[in-house]
């Protein structure tokens, strides 16, 4: 959805709540910014595209017929369209807090922050800090994330490049997205393949420049009884992985501690061992940690880090 659509359909909720009666379609129009520029044909195809969306969502965009009047009135009812009191315990309110730390360094980092200060100015306390020492997050560094991810709740095709893994060949691939799915560190698409015509998944850190939509919203359709973990899973098996060792310092790097298997040291630093199975992406994972984690083993890994870390430093 475009930013001017968005703050139209904003508009018109903050409109039809805010009336103390109803509005008919033309004072929606010169009230309404995003509608007074059109012409009587494209404001009703606009207006009734709106209204549709709206209900479809949950917002209650009620007419109202008055025998006095020639065009129906809109109006919102602020008792069907709030929520009701919201109460929450301790322990719900923890997991709030964590949420929002789990995407803070992802494209729905706005989102969350957004929801928690909803959620404050209505009296509900969020506990953001009770998380204590873990390093809860979901890292979504690859950038074709964030238009998959919104293909996959639009439901909408989506063209993009991508390089096998075998040849090293990159192609143009038209997928009907499914859903995105992370599995052992890493993130996958997975969805209908239109060149191949059969199911496929792809690995997001294969993807190739921008991720382009394609026709309109609503129009994938996703199979009943797919179980797109389980594809996952399968084509996970297939990739050959390695362990690595990094050395972190005691008290620090929790994801990577919790990831591998820690042998305890004495001398304020423990080592890891991790399965991995592409250095570049892992190297991402690691550098996150500054000095408090230092790869060991295999020589490709190490190289990796200290190229990433010179490029940081430049």
């Amino acid at each position: 959805m475009s930013r001017r659509k968005t703050e139209r359909l904003l508009n018109l909720v903050i409109c039809l709540l805010s009336t103390r009666r109803p509005l008919s379609a033309e004072q929606i129009r010169h009230a309404v910014p995003g509608y007074d520029a059109a012409n009587d044909e494209a404001f009703q195809r606009m207006f009734e595209r709106d209204k549709t969306e709206l209900r479809e969502i949950g917002i209650p965009v009620q007419v109202h017929k008055d025998p006095w009047e020639d065009e129906p009135g809109y109006r919102i009812e602020r008792e069907a369209y709030e929520l009701p009191e919201i109460t929450l315990e301790a322990d719900e309110a923890a997991v709030l807090g964590l949420a929002a730390q789990v995407w803070q360094r992802a494209t729905l980092a706005e989102a969350a922050s957004g929801a928690l200060l909803k959620l404050r100015a209505g009296g509900v306390q969020t506990d953001e800090s009770s998380a204590g020492p873990l390093e809860l997050r979901v890292d979504t560094r690859d950038p074709a994330f964030p238009g998959l991810w919104e293909a996959v709740r639009d439901r909408r095709v989506v063209r993009f490049d991508y390089r096998a893994a075998g040849s090293g060949v990159t192609l143009t691939r038209t997928v009907e997205p499914w859903g995105v799915v992370s599995r052992r560190g890493r993130w996958y698409l997975v969805g209908h393949d239109r060149e191949r015509d059969a199911p496929r998944v792809f690995r997001l850190s294969r993807v190739s420049g921008p991720v382009t939509p394609v026709g309109r919203p609503g129009a994938v359709t996703v199979p009943g009884g797919v179980d797109i973990r389980s594809m996952v899973g399968y084509r996970d098996s297939l990739v050959p992985e390695r362990v690595a060792t990094v050395r972190v310092r005691e008290g620090t790097c929790q994801w990577l501690r919790q990831t591998g298997e820690v042998t305890p040291g004495d001398d304020g630093w423990d080592l890891v061992a991790l399965d991995f199975a592409d250095p570049e992406w892992i190297a991402g994972s690691i550098v996150g940690f500054a000095a408090d984690a230092e790869v060991l083993d295999p020589p490709d890994l190490r190289d990796a880090v200290i190229r990433r870390l010179k490029g940081a430093l430049a």
